[in-house]
């Protein structure tokens, strides 16, 4: 008898409905390819504005704005170059876009590499003076106290140069992993939960970890892992690549440190970094006490991590369609208020979103968002789960917070900084856990909610601090002259496990290899704001929750519009939130203790 198989489709044979809409950015390639060939062509004026910007505010006014007009349409290249791309990595026109629009950035930055060293040579008071005599130059303001801050680590101009032209070299370890992993990667065969052999992929890998089939999670696990194992000498090479390239970028800034380079730029200070660290490693007791509870409540002698995602309410399963989840998003987001859902609306009505899964499309979800002038598109890989529901809020909260950063701000203050990026995102999940909840009264049906809850909370708090954890060893090892190795990682990286587990997980050998699949590890220190960023939309949305409008507005006006028209630790305090201190982090633990306390109420 013949097994049935489960493939994937071709990018052809997906419902277009069901695909987004990228011909609002260029309606063909041709197109793309015209308007590549132009802003190629215009990139050269800018050299005429070269050992020109002190000359006079009227100067400096026009040379920035023939930037920020490059620059935009630059952008519209990179975006719709990526996407498409994205939906189909082994298709050769969209690698050959890829590529060259990588190289054109390098390009640009090249060109563009003087500006901040021949600001930098205008007095503090001068530009004072060209902002006041010219209004014009308002909108940069922003941009010229960030500069200033900046000072004892910008370079004369001609080296600012040399290392623009190393920005793509710089790259490579990234774009390697990326191609490695997205495109050339083979997971191998399983039998799913329903008796049918499977083909793991990197969007459907988490739904079959969450399956009540303790063996189909167990395979799963091991077969995904090990198929990272087989390369891992590659992917230590390619991981160590890009963290000495940040250290070495750094140490030429005069940085101590690659995070310090990391988090100046935007004026975090580096106690937020570690006390996010110190904090969560402080609850962890509180973390094991969940993990206690998942291995009684799955029955199970012994925890393994590929126990962690599973439902603990095996006989009860909340799934939904896609179709189901657009109406919950949009119910859920009401409270929000008009101006917010219209967006909404608009996301859904207008394909931002491309839902299914093919062939050679991006695992994961993004949104892709913060470009001016284009639409923030949405990346998906749906599956019909909880976890699916979630992500789709959890990627339209960015896309709204795009969409209104760049219908409120000038292009130049329109890119709402790292820091603050999963904010919005995470008050939207926040806002749909308590609707459902409030909507539940089914005992076992709500065990499930708060199970999927107390396990959002672990992934983006626990999870992702203990990444950045992990992150900064590291950077600080290859600083020290340590070797990056396949062997070291794994050892670092599997202590880590056992630290963040406790004594009641058994931690496989094979968790020690996951740091081999984490791609934000190339991003230069950007997953703790992941961490942050839940601290932060917690918060968020209890002051919503309880003071309503005010909140709301509060909320939209002084956080989502704002973009990057102040420092990002500076828009939270104007939204009503304060992460220069732990006591958000400590507020959010509080809200994970009250969801775990109902849990085990509902177990008695």
């Amino acid at each position: 008898m013949m097994t049935e198989v489960k493939k994937l489709p071709k990018r052809s044979e997906v419902n277009i409905e069901d695909t987004w809409r990228l011909e609002d950015i260029f309606a063909t390639d041709e197109a793309w390819e015209t308007e590549f060939i132009e802003v190629k062509g215009l990139i050269p004026q800018i050299e005429k504005f070269k050992g020109k910007l002190g000359n006079d505010a009227k100067n400096l006014l026009e040379a920035l704005q023939l930037k920020d007009n490059i620059a935009e349409r630059f952008d519209r290249l990179f975006i719709y170059a990526n996407l498409r791309h994205d939906q189909d990595m082994a298709f050769p026109l969209y690698q050959s876009q890829q590529t060259r629009i990588m190289s054109l950035q390098t390009d640009w930055e090249t060109a563009t590499s003087y500006f901040t060293p021949e600001i930098l040579e205008i007095p503090e008071m001068t530009l004072t003076e060209y902002v006041m005599n010219n209004p014009s130059l308002g909108s940069y303001q922003q941009m010229f106290k960030k500069i200033n801050r900046m000072r004892p680590h910008v370079l004369t101009a001609d080296k600012e140069t040399l290392l623009a032209l190393m920005g793509e070299v710089a790259n490579a370890s990234k774009n390697t992993y990326d191609m490695i992993s997205h495109a050339d990667l083979e997971f191998p065969m399983i039998v799913g939960e329903d008796g049918l052999e499977v083909q793991i992929t990197h969007g459907n890998c988490f739904m079959l970890l969450q399956s009540t089939n303790r063996d189909v999670r167990e395979t799963a696990f091991k077969s995904y892992l090990g198929t990272y194992k087989k390369f891992e000498n590659t992917f230590a090479s390619t991981l160590a690549g890009a963290v000495k390239s940040q250290n070495v970028f750094a140490k030429i800034r005069n940085f101590d440190s690659a995070r310090q380079a990391s988090l100046a730029e935007n004026n975090i200070p580096e106690r937020v970094y570690d006390q996010l660290v110190e904090t969560v490693n402080e609850y962890l007791p509180l973390f094991h006490r969940y993990v206690e509870l998942r291995k009684k409540m799955l029955g199970v002698d012994e925890l393994h991590i590929y126990d962690m995602f599973t439902p603990i309410t095996p006989e009860t399963k909340i799934s939904y369609t896609y179709a189901e989840s657009i109406e919950l998003v949009k119910e859920s987001l009401k409270i929000m208020g008009a101006e917010y859902s219209a967006i909404i609306e608009e996301g859904f009505a207008d394909r931002w979103v491309d839902v299914y899964e093919n062939e050679g499309k991006r695992g994961g979800a993004y949104s892709a968002g913060k470009v001016y002038g284009a639409k923030p598109y949405i990346l998906m890989n749906w599956q019909d789960t909880i976890t699916e529901l979630f992500t789709l809020t959890h990627e339209f909260g960015h896309s709204a917070h795009s969409y209104l950063s760049c219908k409120n701000q000038p292009y130049v203050n329109s890119l709402y900084s790292a820091f603050v990026a999963e904010v919005a995102a995470n008050c939207n999940e926040a806002l749909l856990n308590h609707y459902l909840l409030a909507r539940i009264t089914d005992r076992n049906e709500r065990m499930y909610l708060i199970n999927n809850i107390l396990e959002g909370f672990s992934g983006s708090v626990f999870t992702q601090t203990r990444f950045a954890e992990f992150e900064q060893l590291i950077h600080q090892k290859s600083a020290e002259g340590v070797a990056l190795t396949a062997d070291a990682l794994t050892e670092w990286y599997y202590d880590l496990n056992k630290k963040y587990y406790g004594d009641d997980v058994v931690v496989d050998n094979e968790s020690g290899t996951m740091w081999a699949m984490i791609p934000h590890f190339y991003l230069n220190f950007y997953v703790y704001t992941y961490a942050t960023g839940n601290v932060a939309a917690l918060s968020l949305a209890k002051q919503i929750l309880e003071e309503g409008e005010t909140a709301t507005t509060r909320y939209i006006d002084n956080f989502l519009k704002a973009g990057c028209s102040d420092f990002p630790i500076d828009v939270l305090k104007n939204a009503g939130i304060d992460m220069s201190s732990k006591q958000p982090i400590i507020d959010a633990m509080a809200v994970f203790e009250g969801y775990l306390n109902e849990m085990e109420e509902l177990l008695n």
